[in-house]
């Protein structure tokens, strides 16, 4: 349930793309509204939605009383300036920045933590998790490399490939990526695990 709710965003933004794009003629009377050209509508809706979807998420959590960590916040802010910029400039290149700029602020984060002898990872996970201390260490450092690689693959897709072939990758490319790499670190991190318990 919870990696549905953090996923809400992706999936309407993706939805939002799609009906848009099915429905041209239900949607064109906000091309006159927005000033924009048809062919912008199915982006300027999605990324509207998106918007809002976020927002939708702040508020469930506060009205439940529960706090907002930092990533949403992150994001929240970079898709409040960079979607606004693309709905008022109708240029889809600032909402196709937004993945970018959340996996580039991850990697920042944990980076700028290991300079200061800080390991975000850890801090999230030693409650699961017991691991020697240059592990934790790598883990950090594989995120941190995992999210620079994403980021600058989604710049590759939306400079190189269409529209909707980007719309596609920000879902299923990205989520598809991170599964990979989750797997993969998890049969990795049992290697570890059954020798910190062979060492107890």
């Amino acid at each position: 349930m919870k990696l549905l709710f953090d996923l809400l965003p992706i999936l309407v933004f993706f939805l939002a793309y799609r009906v848009a794009g099915l429905f041209p003629e239900a949607v064109a009377p906000l091309g006159t509204i927005l000033a924009a050209p048809p062919s912008t509508l199915p982006l300027l809706i999605a990324t509207a939605a998106t918007m809002l979807a976020t927002v939708a998420q702040i508020l469930a959590l506060r009205l439940r009383g529960r706090p907002v960590d930092r990533m949403l916040w992150v994001s929240f802010a970079l898709v409040t300036v960079l979607g606004g910029a693309t709905l008022f400039l109708h240029d889809p290149a600032f909402i196709q920045w937004k993945p970018t700029a959340l996996y580039w602020s991850f990697a920042a984060a944990l980076i700028g933590a290991r300079l200061l002898r800080r390991n975000l990872i850890r801090s999230a996970m030693q409650a699961q998790l017991r691991l020697p201390d240059p592990v934790w260490a790598h883990l950090s450092d594989l995120w941190s490399g995992f999210f620079l690689v994403l980021g600058a693959l989604n710049l590759y897709v939306a400079w190189n490939y269409s529209e909707a072939a980007w719309v596609n990758f920000k879902l299923f490319g990205t989520l598809g990526a991170t599964v990979l790499f989750v797997l993969a670190q998890s049969l990795w991190l049992s290697r570890h695990l059954q020798e910190e318990k062979s060492d107890a």
